[in-house]
């Protein structure tokens, strides 16, 4: 897992914001992925097309997260006691429901 600090974590989703209301002409799309989220307050961001690949999103935040979808969510490495809109946390509890288990701690 790479640790991502707060203001690294603003800087990518600043140009991840310019990349999509650009049509991804400016800007950079974010790459989260293996990243370590927990616990990071990611509301009213927008994720659209962010790579999430086995992010760590224990205990995040990710009510009202703007472009966050079902497809995206299946890759990460776990939503364990995260927050997510009722809608998804729907979806995630029907297609992938292992993502809110207690993560098993790797030696």
């Amino acid at each position: 897992m790479r640790e991502i600090t707060a203001g690294k974590l603003s800087k990518i989703l600043k140009e991840h914001k310019r990349w999509c209301d650009t049509d991804g002409k400016e800007g950079e799309k974010a790459n989260l992925s293996k990243a370590d989220l927990s616990h990071a307050d990611l509301r009213n961001a927008s994720l659209e097309g962010a790579d999430l690949m086995y992010a760590n999103l224990s205990g995040a935040n990710l009510s009202e997260v703007l472009g966050l979808n079902i497809e995206q969510l299946s890759k990460v490495k776990t939503l364990y006691k995260a927050e997510l809109d009722p809608e998804l946390m729907e979806q995630v509890e029907d297609e992938y429901p292992h993502l809110l288990e207690e993560p098993v701690e790797e030696e």
